[in-house]
């Protein structure tokens, strides 16, 4: 049995001011954590100060891996570039290691050509940036029809053409590869892994939502365990972060025992 590095988003339990956050998964034998600057009343959003999150990480004896996330980053203009300044400045402070990069996901931006050259047209705004900061940039490829970048092999492409692979790595999340119905995988380009399950029986693959996102269970209808077992023999070494979504997960009133059987779960079938 290969054993499986996970890590803890704050989504998996949005409701926990960041010290409990750190205190859950600390209880879980989990080291890295990512949080997140789209959770109202909480850190980021509530304007708590990187230094207090760093010192925080260190009490608990957690490395950061990313904040999440720098949203319609390849819609890049001076409204875009203030934004990724200000979450790199603030990933520097808090010692976090990277920032998770989400495309535009409303329909727009997609035609063929012009969705890559919005690509490249950021990742080489960008990379002077998050070099100068010593931070990774996480493309995060998603899989919704509508979304303007939902091919790995696209991004994986650009940033080899840019030459950029020491800046940027690819998130793959377990989820998103699922509905996007891409094979490749890239697990030499990957940084970061996201995993959350659908367990509901009656969504069709097109329908599915982050709202249908759970912890992966028996039910999983997206091969969590596949996806983990093929990536870490394909020499993956990064973490997998638990990414849940659903309102049902975040309803839990003991997350630490609902991750913990998650984790047993897919620790046994890898």
């Amino acid at each position: 049995m290969t054993s499986i590095r996970f890590a803890l988003n704050h989504m998996a339990a949005p409701s926990l001011a960041i010290d409990d956050f750190f205190k859950l998964a600390k209880s879980l034998g989990i080291d890295a954590v990512e949080i997140r600057n789209d959770l109202s009343g909480n850190a980021i959003v509530d304007g708590t100060r990187p230094e207090a999150i760093k010192d925080a990480a260190a009490r608990h004896g957690l490395t950061i891996i990313s904040i999440n996330a720098l949203q319609r980053f390849n819609e890049w203009n001076e409204t875009r570039a203030r934004e990724a300044q200000e979450l790199i400045d603030y990933a520097s402070a808090s010692g976090a290691k990277a920032l998770v990069l989400v495309p535009k996901n409303d329909g727009t931006g997609c035609a063929d050509g012009e969705r890559q050259a919005n690509l490249r047209q950021a990742l080489s705004a960008l990379k002077p940036m998050l070099d100068e900061a010593g931070i990774i940039g996480l493309v995060e490829p998603l899989g919704f029809e509508i979304c303007s970048l939902r091919s790995k092999t696209e991004a994986a492409e650009a940033i080899r053409e840019l030459g950029a692979q020491s800046t940027f790595k690819l998130v793959h999340d377990t989820f998103h590869h699922h509905l996007a119905g891409e094979a490749a995988t890239f697990p030499e380009l990957a940084g970061l892994v996201h995993i959350s399950g659908v367990s509901d029986p009656s969504v069709s693959v097109s329908d599915m939502r982050d709202s249908h996102r759970v912890l992966v269970d028996g039910d999983d209808r997206l091969d969590n365990a596949g996806q983990i077992r093929a990536l870490l023999q394909a020499g993956y070494k990064g973490p997998f972060s638990f990414e849940p979504f659903a309102a049902e997960v975040h309803a839990v009133r003991d997350p630490a025992g609902a991750l913990r059987t998650s984790m047993d779960y897919l620790s046994a079938r890898v």
